[in-house]
């Protein structure tokens, strides 16, 4: 019996999945904890203390007894063994989800306590589908289930039915989430890594004070956004960005509105590098999906804000949500003024004549907005809802600018000199309105029917003047008028079904059709001095008409430790683009495969491993095929190209995570193959560089990233995110050879303190190196953000102030240096500082309502 106490201190351990330790060996199994989370036993003693106490009393009975009635002890040891095999016949089975959003909670942990002793009996985690299964020997027993970020449940006095007890669905609520207090919650923000994604919950991030989705994004581990707002993913382009699972004009690059969207709106953010089968195939570099917050507890729930800052970013948001039993409704209403303004310098110079010309000046993009949200669900019954939604948002734009040009000769002898100044002045209005359907069957929870039809208008009307003003030397004198009426219409309908076979099998199908239809009526007029004449080579209408078919099907089986999703997308694609005056149109039919397959194996509580593959294509978007062009500057020229192919990439990735303690590591391995690789390419003229998207052969891309995070401290956190790529490019246009092969790597460290009185102080640095593109040299970047936050009245309030890009050092460089041509262009957002105040009532939580549009 000495021998069997040692084994089973042999067998107690730390868990480093949930910072918990736990005996999931033999009957006197225990939970474990840290001496500063003891569990709250109502004897004044954790389980682990009476496990210990009981096993020794017992281990020195039977010592003592054994000296003298040795012959009686085998057989008691036989006759104990026999009654615990045979009592050993209950069985505990149930499936742990978010209360909120319904999603399996993975790796949750599961304790079984004897109800008359309160020691732990036994113990185990949830599998990949949130399911577990438990034995004891008695009926008598009670459950803990916990989860880093949820609140612990404790279910008693089960039911069984012969030797059997199915707990069903058990909702574990977020840590924090109360229905008759106002709290914070999801005060840390953490990402969870599933099957086939990863999740960023966003939290009440200090330095996103007063931002908004693009700045939450910047946040995301593997995301980075450009100073032009353009987002990456792994440091490549062509990402989908989805509003709750479906395009949105909110995220469309003509809309360019993620701005409206703010970080006090977002629940969560889905960084799904190979998407299944299930979703869009659009987006080479894969899909970012934006989930939006909605309020789920009853009653009367609310929260209003006001923030200000420099440049000017001032608005006011409020967020009501009333749910009933039979009705849940929501909105969010908006309204604010901001600037953005952007540092600019450039030079070409022509090394053939010698001349360059020069310019510097600041642009701005001012702008009133209002933004309102409305929604219901109607709650026909438990198993069938439906759910109609609206967005409506207007722009009023105002865009001054000036720049400054010298032109000099090859003896750097000044030439001329003059300022180009703009006015621009539009309105964009935008609607979005969405109907669904969605019916939950008897059998199974998870086995339902979605329907949803998705409408989406957005529209623009602009009007600009450039005035060009001689300040010395050749007369640069002129006016020019732009005038640009864009309509875009997308429809989207999706049915989605699934069905679990099992408890280890799944499958989904479903379809979707997209339609899409822009007209885009662009004029541009030249003063003649009496008035100002349309110039016919720079004027066009351009009508853009595509359609996308599509058809799904994936499978999931789910073993103990191993998951298995493979899937198949067939897409057609009809595309129709117009150039009105020339009559010159480009047609396009194709249909395409796209396979996905996705594994993930739990080796132990700390340790698992993902592999995963899929096949993504990048269509040309509106801009990249319009081939006219904004002469904001009229030296430096970017138009589209309407022969543009889609990219096709297939992308494979391997992962492996480790939770050692209060340290959790995520390190992948990815390489991603793009054939028809679409590259901006400059030429240059006179002095004027004109750049347009071209297909440029093939790209291979091979990388590393870790992400971490580790707590050394009941005060700090630190998270980071790593990422190094490799990549070879091979290509050629018009007898020009484009293959070269370079690499690039970033960084992001955040370090959060909690201070006391309810002082939260954070700062975030990031590091981007230079890197090659088929043309350029594009510098590195490194810049701060720093955020602190006072909470108020219990947490029902707060008073935020951020500040981002602290240094302003957040400058990005690109040079094209040739021996016929350079080009140098630069550009600065500057720093942008946030004050802002939140306040809760109802059962609502603190929000922040406003930010900026751009990274």
């Amino acid at each position: 019996m000495l021998l069997q106490k040692e084994h089973l201190e042999l067998i107690r351990y730390n868990d480093p999945w949930e910072a918990e330790g736990q005996i999931i060996i033999g009957h006197s199994a225990s939970s474990v904890k840290r001496s500063n989370r003891r569990s709250n036993h109502p004897n004044g003693r954790s389980a682990s203390q009476a496990g210990e106490h009981k096993a020794t009393n017992s281990d020195s009975f039977l010592y003592n007894q054994s000296l003298m009635k040795l012959p009686y002890l085998f057989t008691l040891l036989l006759t104990t063994l026999l009654c615990t095999c045979a009592l050993a016949q209950n069985t505990i089975t149930g499936r742990v989800v978010d209360k909120n959003s319904g999603q399996p909670i993975e790796f949750a942990t599961v304790l079984v306590s004897d109800a008359t002793t309160e020691s732990g009996t036994g113990g185990t985690t949830t599998d990949l589908a949130g399911k577990f299964t438990l034995e004891t020997t008695t009926e008598a027993v009670y459950l803990d289930l916990s989860f880093i970020g949820f609140e612990t449940q404790r279910i008693e006095k089960l039911s069984f039915t012969d030797g059997q007890a199915d707990l069903g669905l058990i909702e574990l609520a977020a840590t924090g989430q109360t229905l008759d207090e106002i709290t914070v919650r999801a005060e840390k923000s953490q990402t969870e890594f599933k099957l086939d994604k990863r999740v960023f919950n966003v939290g009440k991030d200090l330095s996103s004070t007063g931002a908004g989705a693009l700045e939450v994004l910047n946040n995301v581990p593997s995301v980075n956004v450009t100073i032009e707002g353009q987002i990456q993913l792994r440091g490549s382009g062509g990402v989908q960005i989805l509003i709750n699972g479906k395009p949105s004009v909110i995220a469309s690059e003509q809309g360019n509105l993620l701005g409206t969207i703010t970080a006090d709106m977002i629940e969560s953010i889905e960084v799904i590098t190979n998407p299944s089968a299930k979703y869009d195939a659009e987006g080479t570099s894969g899909i970012i999906n934006i989930v939006l917050k909605k309020e789920e507890r009853k009653g009367l729930n609310g929260a209003i804000s006001v923030n200000t800052g420099t440049p000017q970013n001032h608005s006011v948001g409020l967020s009501l949500n009333r749910r009933t039993d039979k009705f849940n409704l929501f909105s969010q209403l908006g309204v604010g003024y901001r600037e953005l303004p952007n540092e600019e310098r450039s030079i070409n110079q022509d090394k053939v004549s010698g001349n360059t010309v020069s310019s510097e000046g600041n642009e701005f993009r001012n702008e009133v907005y209002y933004n309102v949200v409305l929604g219901t669900d109607y709650i026909i019954d438990e198993r069938n809802v439906i759910t109609l939604s609206g967005n409506v948002s207007y722009e009023i734009e105002d865009q001054p600018s000036r720049n400054d040009f010298t032109l000099t000769d090859a003896a750097n002898e000044v030439v001329s000199t003059w300022k180009r100044e703009e006015v621009t002045e539009a309105t964009n209005p935008k609607y979005q309105f969405e109907l669904q359907y969605k019916r939950d069957f008897e059998d199974d929870k998870d086995h339902d029917l979605v329907f949803s039809a998705l409408g989406t208008l957005f529209s623009k009307d602009q009007s600009s003047e450039f005035t060009n003003t001689t300040l010395s030397g050749l007369d640069r004198d002129g006016r020019q008028q732009t005038r640009t009426n864009f309509g875009q219409q997308e429809n989207t309908f999706k049915v989605d079904y699934t069905r679990p076979i099992n408890d280890k099998m799944t499958v989904e199908t479903g379809a979707q059709y997209v339609t899409s239809d822009v007209n885009n009526d662009f004029s541009v007029s030249s003063f003649d001095g009496s008035s100002f004449v349309v110039d016919p080579e720079l004027t066009n209408v351009f009508n853009w008409n595509q359609k996308v078919l599509a058809f799904y099907g994936t499978g999931a089986y789910q073993f103990s430790n191993l998951g298995v999703k493979i899937g198949l997308r067939v897409e057609n694609t009809d595309l129709t683009t117009l150039l009105e005056t020339t009559n010159a149109s480009n047609d396009q039919n194709y249909s395409n495969l796209f396979p996905s397959a996705a594994a993930s194996y739990k080796i132990s509580d700390g340790v698992s491993v993902q592999a995963s593959y899929s096949r993504r294509i990048f269509r040309p978007r509106l801009w990249s095929l319009n081939p006219f062009f904004n002469p904001r500057n009229d030296f430096n020229i970017s138009a589209g190209n309407p022969d543009l192919q889609p990219e096709f990439t297939d992308s494979y990735e391997v992962t492996s995570i480790f939770i050692l303690g209060e340290t959790s590591l995520n390190f992948g391995v990815y390489q991603r193959y793009t054939t028809e690789v679409v590259e901006r390419i400059t030429t240059f003229q006179d002095n004027v560089s004109l750049t347009t998207p071209q297909n440029i052969g093939t790209n291979r891309t091979t990388g590393l990233e870790l992400n971490f995070k580790t707590i050394p401290s009941e005060f700090i956190t630190v998270t980071g995110d790593l990422n190094y790529f490799f990549f070879s490019r091979n290509g050629e246009l018009e007898g020009t050879s484009f293959d070269f092969s370079a690499d690039q790597y970033s960084g992001k460290v955040t370090t959060k303190f909690n201070l006391p009185l309810d002082f939260d102080f954070e700062v975030t640095g990031q590091y981007r190196s230079s890197f090659q593109t088929v043309q350029s040299e594009v510098s590195d970047q490194l810049f701060a953000d720093l955020g602190l936050r006072k909470k108020l009245f219990k947490g029902k309030g707060a008073v935020s102030f951020s500040i981002r890009d602290v240094f302003a050092s957040r400058i990005q460089e690109s040079i094209i240096d040739r021996a016929d041509v350079y080009n140098y262009n630069r550009r600065l957002r500057g720093r942008f500082i946030t004050l802002g105040f939140s306040y809760g009532f109802g059962k609502g939580d603190t929000m922040e309502y406003s930010g900026q549009r751009r990274g």
